[in-house]
Formats: C-alpha cells, structure tokens, sequence
C-alpha cells in the first residue's frame, strides 16, 4: 500500500524525519518493513503549513521519493510546524501528479493508506454522494480522494472524527450492497493546520499499521543520546506507519479502531465506530 508520517509540534526541518532517521520515510519507500509492499515507488508528496489563514502548501511528483532532489532540497530548507508525508504504492490507479498524497480542499489536507476494496464496483455510487459543490475539486481517481470528499460531505470542517465515521459507514454500507464484505482498510492523518487526526480502521479490525511517538521528555529520557539536542518542542508528536528509528520505548502502535487527535499538547486517542452514512 503506502507509508505517511505526520509531524505536529515547534517548527522543524522536514529534513529531520523525512531524511534523518536510520528508518526515514524516504528509506522506507524502497525498504518498508512493515506494509503490504516493500518498495513504495508511485509517487510522493508533502503537504505543510506555516500559517493557518493560508492554505497549505503541497508539493507531489509521481517520480519514487528515494530519488528526487528537489524534495531533498525542499526538506533542508523549509520549517514547519505541521506537516504530513507520503509514499504512494499504488493499488491500481495511474501514476500521475493527481493521485498522489497528501490532497488539499482549503486548509485541509488528507492522506490515506490502505484501500476501498472493489473500489472499481463501488465508485459510481461513493462518487455520486459527493456534496454538488465539491464534486468539481476532485482531480484524480483514487479511492483515497473520494474518500476526504465524502467526509468533507458528511462535515469534516466542522466535526472531523464524526464525519468519518460516517464516510466510513456509508462506503460499508454501499460495500455490502454490492456485495462486497469487508470495503475499508484505511490508516487516516487530516488536519485543519491548528489540529491533527489519525485513524486507524478496518472492516475486517486488522488495519494497517500506525504508531505514535511518546512525549518529548520521555523521549530525552529514555534516549538522551539521540533526542537531548533535539529541536522538538515538549509538545511535539509524530505519528508513522511504521518506526522511523529502533529504540525501546520510542514507539506506541495505535490500538485497532481508535482515533488520535492532537493540537498545542493536546493528545487524546477515542474509539472509532463508524456510523450510518
């Protein structure tokens, strides 16, 4: 499938997660430990913010991550104090710019990993439930953007992890309509660049994985080596598919079917159940 990171905390080089650590996302889309797929080499994209009255900035090419210097250069440079990443494996759409993650409507960004299954059966009917307004944003074919326009439709803006919960409910919904018994297989990451969700769910409850870094005290603590010069925030938080470093106690997998939201030392995880659509 894919492999994403998003960061939440002070201002940081992209660089510092995207290139540094001995598991990086950049070595993980040709040498991913823990996804469907090894190499995930269908494209990259990076989405960050650095004020929250203008949108985010994206920047994607369909070219595999481990290779393109212009993302290396972007990464030295720009500071952010919010940001997200993906590699992109993909699951049968085209290689092309609009179908890599992470996607923008406004200030909001969206990235997915996993897949609606039979998506090809179901699209016509998931498609034709997108609010009329936002129809014409969609500019690629995944199932992962239908998946962020219905949950704007089901009012993402205004209560994020209820709207998917609803997005999710319809797409299983119409997955058992055409037969199709276990539709949704998703790690989530969204954000409205002040606050940060993820989610971790799967019809069959065995999602992709998804972890979470513990706080930075811990983590100057349990690795003063590594982390005490470290220019992360006390508040700084990073959530992975899957560990950007091996050390004891860095990592904490996210229980199957919660959600995660983070915002200015806020950490909270919940239980996620999807809802009629």
């Amino acid at each position: 499938m894919c492999r994403w990171l998003a960061y939440s905390g002070s201002p940081i080089n992209l660089e510092t997660l995207l290139y540094e650590p001995e598991h990086s996302l950049i070595h993980q889309s040709l040498h991913a430990r823990l996804g469907a797929e090894t190499v995930n080499g269908d494209g990259f994209g990076v989405g960050y913010y650095d004020d929250v009255e203008v949108p985010p900035a994206v920047f994607k090419d369909t070219k595999p991550a481990w290779g393109d210097r212009n993302l290396r250069e972007l990464a030295r440079h720009v500071r952010s104090p919010l940001f997200m990443a993906h590699v992109r494996a993909s699951s049968g759409t085209a290689v092309q710019q609009t179908n890599c993650h992470p996607f923008r409507h406004g200030n909001w960004l969206w990235m997915h990993n996993g897949a609606i299954s039979q998506f090809g059966r179901l699209k016509r009917d998931l498609v034709l439930a997108v609010e009329p307004e936002l129809f014409p944003a969609i500019e690629g074919s995944t199932d992962s953007e239908v998946m962020f326009f219905l949950a704007l439709t089901f009012g993402l803006r205004e209560d994020p992890p209820g709207a998917v919960e609803r997005m999710v409910g319809f797409v299983e919904e119409t997955g058992r309509a055409h037969g199709v018994e276990r539709p949704v297989q998703m790690t989530v990451a969204t954000s409205d660049g002040e606050r940060l969700w993820a989610f971790r769910y799967s019809t069959e409850r065995r999602s992709r994985s998804l972890f979470h870094s513990t706080t930075t005290q811990c983590l100057r603590d349990l690795h003063p080596e590594v982390f005490m010069r470290a220019e992360l925030s006390g508040d700084a938080r990073v959530l992975v598919s899957e560990p950007l470093r091996d050390l004891p106690g860095l990592w904490i997998e996210a229980p199957e079917s919660t959600f995660t939201v983070i915002s200015h030392g806020l950490f909270e995880m919940h239980p996620f159940h999807p809802k009629p659509g």
